[in-house]
């Protein structure tokens, strides 16, 4: 073997390990994305499981509110059936943005729910309900902290397929860009759920 079949068996050798450490990189990367979505799953099935109760505690006081609290049963169905299509693929722009779009229209709901329930000093003295709104202030702040989360790995993991010349190895293997959970553009709407009795 001549010093030219050498250098080119040694540059495509030198070629494949970088191919292969580039490959196992992005997989580590898109990885990091689904379990960072792992814990935010966690989180919204802990609020998921929350929200009824606070909607039974409500209800014994609320009966004439009977629209709010079907609409925040409905926001949290909605929210639940986006997250777990979400949980099937994490990333996903139009998983994603369902889930962004659920959530949003949940945290508007619970929130005319407090404003509705401020009108009834009896259900602000029930001890349950001060409980179950603790326990969703508690579960908002961790939601919000997984989202960040998550969010740092998809631009971890975007950056990653973007990069020359990583992001050859990407287009070969259809490593696909994840969207991060968007930022809430109405500052109105940016302020977490603050549920206080």
């Amino acid at each position: 073997m001549g010093i030219e079949q050498t250098l080119l068996a040694v540059a495509s050798l030198v070629v494949a390990l970088w191919a292969a450490s580039a490959y196992n990189r992005l997989i580590a990367l898109r990885e990091h994305v689904v379990n960072a979505f792992a814990h935010i799953e966690v989180q919204l099935k802990r609020r998921f499981e929350l929200i009824p109760n606070l909607v039974e505690v409500a209800r014994k006081y609320l009966e004439h509110e009977r629209s709010t609290l079907e609409a925040v049963t409905l926001a949290r169905n909605q929210a639940l059936h986006a997250t777990r299509t979400a949980a099937t693929r994490p990333g996903d722009m139009d998983a994603m943005e369902s889930l962004s779009a659920a959530s949003a229209q949940l945290t508007d709901a619970l929130g005319r729910l407090m404003v509705v329930a401020e009108a009834y000093p009896e259900l602000q003295a029930d001890e349950n309900m001060r409980q179950l709104s603790e326990e969703i202030a508690s579960t908002e702040n961790r939601v919000s902290f997984a989202r960040q989360a998550y969010n740092d790995a998809v631009m971890d993991y975007n950056v990653g397929i973007g990069r020359f010349p990583a992001n050859l190895i990407a287009a070969v293997f259809r490593f696909t860009p994840s969207r991060p959970l968007e930022a809430i553009e109405d500052p109105a709407e940016r302020r977490a759920v603050r549920v206080q009795f």
